[in-house]
């Protein structure tokens, strides 16, 4: 199999871990994909152009983390996705993937816009979003962050890390205890450590 890659993506990040989780990393070669929304990378087999995309040997190329991921798993027969709490699982990988949907916009509103065309409000806005998010995980899901690992702790995890990485000044910590010794706790896995983005 062939992973498109990029290392600074907090998608291909959950991916990554997930196939240092589960045993598969040998399986998978790298292929470094450099794009931005302006600028596809035409090699990609993601139709959309985004990464991760990962091409099989057996089948049309898997795009989108969560597919990819939940594809990993069952090939590992890992459970990830544990069906006695799926549901909950499910719905925090979304909100830590709308976490980093929502940041990766404010990265580009900066990086791809011109200067003149720059609408801090909608980075406002944005911001908003991943606040509402880490407010909702620590208010209502901090609980269901504990126990044998998960996907929605592999996706909340990399999404947190993901705001230090681009978004270090805003302090997403302040007044959010949980999340961040979760996030510590996280760091010391072998699977976060590896895959720090650079």
């Amino acid at each position: 199999m062939e992973l498109f890659y990029s290392a600074a993506s907090p998608f291909v990040r959950k991916v990554m871990i997930v196939l240092h989780e589960t045993g598969q990393l040998s399986d998978v070669a790298l292929r470094t994909s450099v794009q931005t929304p302006l600028k596809p990378d035409p090699t990609n087999q993601n139709p959309l152009g985004k990464v991760p995309c990962l091409a099989r040997p057996d089948g049309p190329a898997l795009y989108d983390s969560r597919v990819i991921c939940r594809y990993l798993d069952d090939r590992a027969g890992a459970r990830l996705y544990p069906q006695q709490r799926l549901w909950d699982v499910l719905t925090l990988e979304a909100t830590a993937d709308g976490i980093m949907d929502a940041a990766v916009l404010m990265v580009y509103e900066w990086r791809v816009r011109p200067e003149d065309k720059r609408f801090p409000d909608f980075v406002d806005a944005q911001w908003g979003k991943v606040t509402k998010a880490l407010d909702a995980i620590e208010n209502r899901w901090l609980s269901h962050l504990s126990g044998p690992l998960h996907m929605g702790q592999i996706a909340v995890g990399c999404a947190l890390d993901y705001l230090d990485f681009r978004h270090g000044d805003r302090a997403w910590q302040d007044d959010r205890p949980g999340l961040a010794a979760f996030q510590a706790r996280m760091a010391e896995r072998p699977s976060f450590s590896a895959t720090v983005p650079s």
